[in-house]
């Protein structure tokens, strides 16, 4: 339904009017948001969270900052719900959890209400007259297993603040680690969805009810709603993480993140996507999906009856007041979109970026990008640059995180000569194709391009009569979750969990910000 990096599904109806956040992790504007009349066509609003005051990601973590966030709609207003993890390694997760509201989806959101920091995944449930905080409970002791279980602390909306202390939910035994979890209230019931397994090849979704919200919860003896663990010949697999929507002639679905990998089991390059199940009720009150496994094609949900003359439109989401630099499909790495790094040239289609630090660093870089969404994909953009030494360097980028990259870049050679180059990393080992180089005319516009081709990477070039192959293929699949994450004798070093980008990277080693002009920057899917 959203392909490309659109993991941890929200989902949420308002009158006739679909919403779907979902996770972001180090990228800006933080939370990505989509609006939907029909649960088939989304349309991007960008992010929520669009700079420090709502969101600050200094020093963010590979696949740390905003995990898993949470919208709902009570008294007129969205809930926005999200953690921003700092730090995840050594057994711990410091995630600060922190809530926004706004009159519409596209803002403007409030000043951030502090939350607490006591675990992950957190969600707001509205009842019928309160509303409760829910989320897992970390547990950083060695041997503990790291989740001591789901816990919901009362949320005054009123005072904008949590009330008493946490009440722990009675989970079925033998639960174990269970995450994202989401209430939902039917026919006298409380349900709660959760995800379960891990966030790989065993993810799933479950199911537990109870007559209270405090439980004791019994889960559903048919198993899992929606998992792909014991097939793993399907196409989509690591189905999991999945959040409820009621349409308004009753039916239901579940929205739920899924990976297409590269083979059985293999690497996913594309990161966690959303996608959509029908569910039905049983007559004795348990959510069923027709399969219990993720399909690759699903019905489109009964198309609405055209709206009548004498029927009030339901309001459509207001446009914000200020245009944004970037469009809606767009992303900066750790930092938002500013005049002090990013702006729009005098030359329609253009960016002009400031070079930024290396690509090791937590803070400063100046990388735009969005989304690969298909195996098959290309990317390109002219770059206008003037290299004054090896620390000046421009181009595209096809990027995981800082320790796993590749960059095809103008910069100048220790003659001064401008040059295009190739630089990758792998799992934090950076090297450079300088035997490869090939001279560029100074004062040229070069157009870069890249075609993904599955578990392939190629990079081209055009200086200006036609597209020449730059340098042998390379391996896409450093661009993947499971390349990604590292673990060491402490535990775990670096997740994986945001899929690649493609986008304009300068950098300028020398902390000048000397410039670099890109033109006409286009993504495009193919077939094949």
């Amino acid at each position: 339904m959203l392909p490309g990096s659109h993991p941890d599904p929200s989902i949420l109806r308002v009158g006739e009017d679909y919403y779907l956040a979902t996770s972001t992790f180090e990228w800006y504007p933080g939370v990505r948001l989509h609006h939907s009349r029909d649960l088939v066509h989304w349309r991007p609003l960008g992010g929520a969270l669009d700079g420090p005051r709502l969101l600050d990601l200094t020093g963010c973590p590979d696949s740390g900052g905003v995990w898993a966030p949470n919208l709902t709609h009570a008294d007129g207003l969205f809930h926005l719900v999200y953690g921003n993890v700092s730090g995840y390694t050594g057994g711990f997760t410091d995630c600060p959890n922190l809530l926004v509201t706004a009159p519409t989806a596209e803002g403007p959101w409030s000043d951030p209400v502090p939350l607490h920091a006591r675990g992950f995944d957190a969600s707001l449930f509205h009842d019928t007259d309160t509303s409760w905080l829910v989320n897992l409970v970390h547990d950083w002791r060695p041997g503990h297993g790291g989740s001591a279980g789901l816990e919901a602390t009362r949320y005054d909306r009123a005072g904008r603040r949590l009330v008493g202390e946490p009440v722990p939910l009675l989970l079925p035994p033998r639960a174990g680690w269970i995450e994202g979890p989401n209430l939902h209230r039917r026919g006298g019931r409380y349900y709660l969805i959760t995800a379960d397994g891990g966030t790989g090849y065993g993810h799933q979704v479950t199911v537990a009810r109870s007559r209270t919200l405090a439980g004791p919860y019994e889960p559903d003896p048919a198993g899992p709603l929606l998992t792909s663990r014991d097939h793993p010949d399907l196409p989509l697999q690591k189905a999991g993480h999945g959040s409820l929507v009621d349409t308004p002639d009753g039916s239901t679905y579940l929205a739920y993140l899924v990976a297409r990998p590269e083979g059985r089991h293999g690497p996913c390059i594309l990161g966690r996507e959303t996608a959509l199940a029908p569910v039905h009720w049983t007559d004795d009150g348990w959510p069923r999906t027709p399969t219990g496994l993720p399909e690759a094609t699903v019905a489109a949900p009964p198309a609405r009856p055209p709206r009548t003359r004498d029927r009030r439109p339901a309001a459509r989401p207001a446009r914000p007041a200020r245009k944004p630099l970037l469009g809606p499909e767009w992303s900066t790495l750790r930092r938002p979109a500013g005049p002090d790094w990013i702006t729009a040239t005098e030359r329609p289609g253009g960016l002009r970026l400031r070079g930024g630090r290396s690509p090791q660093s937590l803070t400063g870089a100046s990388l735009a990008a969005r989304r690969a969404t298909a195996r098959h994909c290309t990317f390109e953009a002219a770059v206008d640059f003037a290299p004054a030494g090896f620390q000046h360097l421009a181009g595209i980028t096809a990027y995981y995180n800082t320790r796993n990259w590749y960059f095809l870049y103008l910069t100048a050679d220790d003659t001064g000569r401008t040059v295009l180059r190739r630089a990758g990393c792998d799992r934090g080992v950076t090297t450079v194709d300088e035997t490869g180089q090939r001279p560029v005319t100074a004062g040229t516009t070069v157009r870069l391009g890249l075609d993904l081709d599955g578990p392939q990477l190629r990079f081209r070039y055009d200086p200006g009569d036609g597209w020449q192959p730059f340098g042998p293929p390379l391996d896409a699949t450093v661009l993947s979750d499971e390349h990604a994450e590292e673990h060491d004798a402490g535990g775990i070093r670096a997740l994986g969990f945001t899929g690649a980008f493609l986008g304009l990277w300068a950098w300028d080693l020398t902390g000048r910000g000397h410039h670099a002009d890109f033109h006409d920057p286009q993504y495009r899917t193919r077939t094949r």
